[in-house]
């Protein structure tokens, strides 16, 4: 299990801080949400901050686009130095272009699909990719409740990735808790994102850790 810790929750007034306690937890990755208020209907961190965590952390950075027209926008994130790049499948129609860019320029890419996003519209571009990112929430807030339906199609999405791309991982994003952990890692989900439950934890970033990954499977 990859555990990426999303700083949408994090404590801005000490973000330094707040990285570095989720690094000396055991987080793998570090997840930077990025919004523009036009595909999703809050607006966040753009290329700077991923900027600012590469200044931070030697951890991989872990970039989720929901943005529109993502082509427009890659080389500013590629150049601050993210090291997977996801970007969406709804609204994109370039998206085979977009991952190509992201493969030659030396960045992991990933697909993204919303809640109500059917896993066979991510079917063709599945060869092109190093991973899926399957919402399990509405993109734009964090702190929603999981969506337990998708589960359903993140093992839609393994058995085709196993036909067509076995390499590839399944990423979730939304409502991770310790109870439902278990649940979306049998579906075949091996990178967790979490973020209320790190950096909210009612006892601490480090607690939110161990609280996840004795929850997990492996």
């Amino acid at each position: 299990m990859i555990l990426s810790a999303s700083i949408l929750s994090a404590d801005f007034t000490d973000l330094r801080g707040q990285v570095q306690q989720a690094e000396q937890a055991g987080v793998d990755w570090i997840h930077v949400d990025v919004m523009d208020g036009h595909f999703v209907p809050n607006i966040s961190m753009g290329a700077f901050m991923v900027e600012t965590c590469k200044r931070i952390t030697r951890l991989p950075l872990d970039v989720h686009l929901m943005i529109e027209k993502p082509e427009r926008h890659i080389q500013a994130f590629i150049n601050a130095g993210a090291d997977y790049i996801s970007v969406h499948i709804e609204g994109n129609p370039n998206i085979h272009r977009t991952l190509q860019a992201l493969r030659s320029a030396g960045v992991h890419p990933g697909i993204a699909l919303n809640p109500g996003t059917p896993a066979s519209h991510v079917s063709a571009v599945l060869p092109f990719v190093d991973y899926v990112l399957a919402m399990t929430v509405n993109p734009g807030f964090s702190g929603q409740s999981f969506i337990p339906q998708v589960a359903g199609k993140v093992s839609e999405i393994r058995k085709m990735l196993d036909q067509m791309n076995p390499q590839a991982s399944i990423e979730v994003d939304g409502g991770i808790t310790a109870e439902n952990l278990p649940i979306i890692q049998t579906a075949g989900a091996n990178i967790i994102v979490a973020a209320t439950a790190i950096f909210r934890h009612p006892e601490g970033i480090a607690a939110g850790v161990r609280n996840l990954r004795s929850a997990g499977l492996n």
